[in-house]
């Protein structure tokens, strides 16, 4: 056999060893392109607030390239609107999505964890029980149960899944032999999911990263951040009565002023805050905000077109109405909804009430109010009669003289001022030297000065107290 020549061994040397070291590279090439996996943690009651929440995650995680992201779910259900927000989220998603069932996924949970790719369900878990309730448990109108049957149906379908197993898990009707019977509704374990094809069972998240070919993988968790708090805050039913009042006693103390102030600022801003932290979870729409501008446009035709109350005032009070009730139901309302909207609204109006009266009954007293003129305190009163302008007290033993003829009413000059005057008893000539014995409201009693000091007739304007016109 024909030996090579030199340089060709050499090169084919080096050939070799360029392949053996490439091979033995490539698996920390591939380790070192796997994104960074994405844990999104869907805890607690699963309420409108949590959809934006998982939006965020998902965008997150596109953004940074993330190979994987794993809803770590432990949920006993909550409101179906916002289950179905958050499974048109993961259906949307450019990153693949998995579910960990980390022990239970009832009812809303489980919709979400069969709208990812793959369910995995750690040992001990549960799944089921999807039959939308009302806050008393009672099964929720056939209207709402039908489209949740409809919802798990889909997402079992799209991922290649028993579709009877997903409705079952809805409708206590529905029998699967060697799975559930008629009449009970359908909750599986991790044993039963994994025998039917709906789960893999899996020791914990490292597992199911390794499991994915990802353990390598740096983990993220996403956390609630300050501006979903706020969302959540504002949204909250006991604080959206306060923001309703704040704004509507806004709007209204800036009907009474000329101009555009603070008062009509912090109104808007709280209707604002109403409506922004309802809309961006999901419970009001575009709709319900343009009923309620409409009904405050209608309000205001009446106000300051219309005289009296009548249609417009009565369409305005109705739309107003209508939108903000509407603003607090959602999607798809259940009982509890209807009454946790007529709650807040009856209790927008109870505290708007109370609120308007203290404020009638309080600000009318304030000195630095009553100073600027923007409330009279001179009052009508049973035992006091009525005060139609100052009591001027300052005036009572003031020396000044009477420019007219006082008969019995006149003017008289005290200083540099020019008072009407009323003389107790007698005529008295212009010019005469006089004295305020009393001031009643506009009623200022005055006497000759001779009279009070006992001496004789004197008209001399030099005498005490006379000023000289």
């Amino acid at each position: 056999m024909k030996s090579l020549p030199a340089p060709v061994t050499a090169m084919r040397n080096v050939e070799i060893l360029v392949a053996l070291v490439a091979v033995s590279l490539t698996p920390l090439t591939v380790q070192a392109q796997v994104g960074p996996v994405h844990r999104i943690p869907v805890t607690g009651v699963i309420e409108l607030g949590l959809a934006p929440f998982i939006e965020r995650g998902l965008a997150e995680a596109r953004e940074a390239g993330a190979s994987l992201v794993v809803l770590d779910i432990d949920t006993p259900g909550g409101r179906v609107d916002a289950a179905q927000r958050i499974a048109d989220a993961l259906s949307d998603s450019e990153v693949p999505v998995v579910a960990l069932v980390n022990r239970r996924a009832f009812s809303a949970g489980a919709l979400i964890a069969l709208a990812t790719e793959r369910v995995y369900m750690r040992p001990g878990s549960v799944i089921g029980a999807a039959t939308p309730v009302d806050g008393s448990g009672t099964k929720a109108p056939e209207k709402i149960v039908s489209a949740m049957r409809s919802e798990m149906r889909a997402l079992a379908e799209a991922r290649a899944l028993d579709p009877a197993v997903a409705e079952a898990m809805v409708d206590e009707d529905i029998a699967i032999a060697g799975v559930v019977e008629a009449g009970k509704l359908l909750t599986l374990t991790t044993e039963e999911a994994v025998a039917i094809g709906y789960a893999a069972e899996i020791e914990d998240l490292d597992a199911l990263l390794a499991e994915r070919g990802v353990d390598g993988a740096s983990v993220t968790t996403a956390e609630v951040n300050w501006a979903e708090r706020v969302v959540r805050f504002f949204s909250n039913p006991v604080v959206a009565p306060f923001l309703l009042t704040l704004g509507f006693l806004g709007l209204m103390a800036e009907i009474k002023t000329p101009t555009f102030g603070v008062a009509g600022a912090a109104g808007l801003l709280a209707l604002s805050l109403f409506f922004g932290s309802n809309l961006i979870i999901g419970l009001a729409g575009l709709e319900d905000v343009i009923l309620f501008g409409a009904g405050l446009v209608l309000l205001g035709v009446e106000i300051f077109v219309i005289p009296g109350f009548g249609v417009f005032g009565v369409l305005g009070a109705v739309g107003v109405a209508g939108g903000l009730y509407m603003s607090l139901l959602g999607g798809l309302p259940t009982v509890p909804d209807f009454t946790r909207a007529g709650m807040v609204l009856t209790t927008t109006i109870l505290v708007l009430l109370v609120t308007g009266w203290a404020i009638l009954r309080s600000l009318p007293g304030n000195a630095r109010l009553g100073r600027s003129g923007i409330f009279l305190t001179d009052r009508t009163d049973r035992s006091i009669g009525y005060s139609s302008a100052e009591r001027r007290n300052d005036l009572i033993g003031q020396r000044g003289q009477a420019v007219t003829d006082l008969r019995p009413s006149g003017t008289a000059v005290f200083g540099d001022e020019r008072v009407d005057v009323v003389t107790d008893s007698e005529w008295i000539p212009a010019g005469t030297a006089i004295e305020v014995i009393s001031a009643e409201g506009y009623r200022h009693v005055v006497r000759p000065v001779r009279a009070l000091e006992g001496d004789g007739p004197s008209d001399d304007p030099s005498d005490d107290g006379a000023v000289a016109t």
